[in-house]
């Protein structure tokens, strides 16, 4: 099971959208990765593998000792699945 961390930078709006988008397309397809919702402040202590935020942001992150994955559109689930799978297969090689 993969832990996965859904954020921005204040916690508010935009990443929760982007949590229940994230969660709709884990459950569609059934992966392993179970997520919770939180701000930048969250990465303190934060001890799962996987980042998902905005695409902004993803790309401050990279180089972690996590996978920031980054979403330009957090409404399109195509994108979140396309991303999702990117980083299972990712982790699996």
């Amino acid at each position: 099971m993969h832990k996965a961390l859904v954020c921005c930078r204040a916690g508010m709006g935009s990443s929760m959208m982007l949590k229940i988008k994230v969660d709709q397309v884990i459950k569609e397809n059934n992966f392993d990765i179970e997520t919770e919702h939180g701000n930048l402040d969250s990465l303190n202590g934060f001890t799962g593998d996987l980042v998902v935020t905005m695409d902004d942001l993803a790309k401050e992150l990279q180089g972690r000792d996590y996978y920031a994955l980054g979403v330009l559109n957090i409404m399109n689930k195509g994108e979140i699945k396309e991303k999702l799978e990117g980083f299972l297969e990712a982790v699996e090689k």
